[in-house]
């Protein structure tokens, strides 16, 4: 497991990357970084383009909030923070298509707060 940081607008959030379910899609992700991008958002997910290239590892139907998942269709880092246009259950949300688990976020409810088009930077987490 590896702990991030991922800076939203100018608010952090902690979050580690677990290679559990997805060991290779999560070992290029750290080999990307850091990574900044634009904030796209879908419904309650905050999603971008980040320069990483890889088919289904594991791939899932649905998260729960929290959840990262690498969106291979897209190419895209993808942040749960509530429901998708398309979730009906808020136990478990609906991703557009199928993504790769790569690990979990803190605090994720305080996502809502933030829009389309913030400058989202993800970055190693410092050792203490």
């Amino acid at each position: 497991m590896a702990k991030i940081n991922i800076r939203v607008g100018d608010e952090d959030f902690g979050a580690t990357l677990d290679e559990t379910r997805a060991p290779q899609t999560v070992q290029k992700i750290l080999e990307a970084l850091p990574i900044q991008a634009r904030a796209n958002t879908w419904g309650e997910e905050i999603y971008f383009e980040i320069p990483v290239r890889m088919g289904q590892e594991n791939a899932v139907e649905t998260v729960s909030v929290g959840e990262l998942g690498y969106w291979p269709e897209g190419q895209c880092f993808c942040i749960f923070f509530g429901k998708t246009p398309i979730t009906t259950s808020e136990d478990q949300l609906k991703p557009a298509s199928a993504v790769n688990p790569i690990g979990r976020i803190e605090n994720p409810k305080a996502l809502k707060k933030h829009k389309r088009g913030e400058t989202v930077r993800i970055t190693l987490a410092e050792q203490r």
